[in-house]
């Protein structure tokens, strides 16, 4: 259920090589900050994003299923989930996360279900 949260949408626009540092993210409420660092490797794509003082200049990483389109021309890239269901993700430490699997596995689950580990529906 999980396998394509790490790959890009083919409708998103991305064209690989292309450098998305420092380009803004919107999610479908508004700005969440800029690219940092992202990841073009086939079903492990994201994009680690600086939320500046959004969220107090913490990081957060989105697979790259939640690009809804790149804009090259205003460097810009729209994402498919809400600045709240983004600011309540697994917290992301870059040198902790990066390259756990168990993070991937958690973070995937919560972007596929909205749930976060060990949470419910309730």
């Amino acid at each position: 259920m999980t396998e394509h949260v790490w790959s890009y949408q083919p409708t998103a626009g991305r064209l690989a090589g292309t450098d998305l540092t420092g380009y803004k993210v919107e999610a479908t409420d508004g700005a969440i900050g800029k690219v940092d660092k992202h990841s073009d490797e086939v079903g492990d794509a994201y994009l680690v994003v600086d939320t500046g003082v959004w969220i107090f200049g913490k990081e957060v990483l989105l697979p790259a299923s939640t690009v809804v389109r790149i804009d090259t021309e205003d460097k810009k890239i729209l994402v498919n989930r809400a600045k709240e269901q983004i600011k309540n993700a697994p917290e992301f430490h870059r040198d902790k996360h990066l390259g756990d699997a168990g993070y991937r596995e958690e973070l995937s689950t919560y972007y596929v279900t909205g749930i976060p580990f060990g949470g419910s529906h309730s």
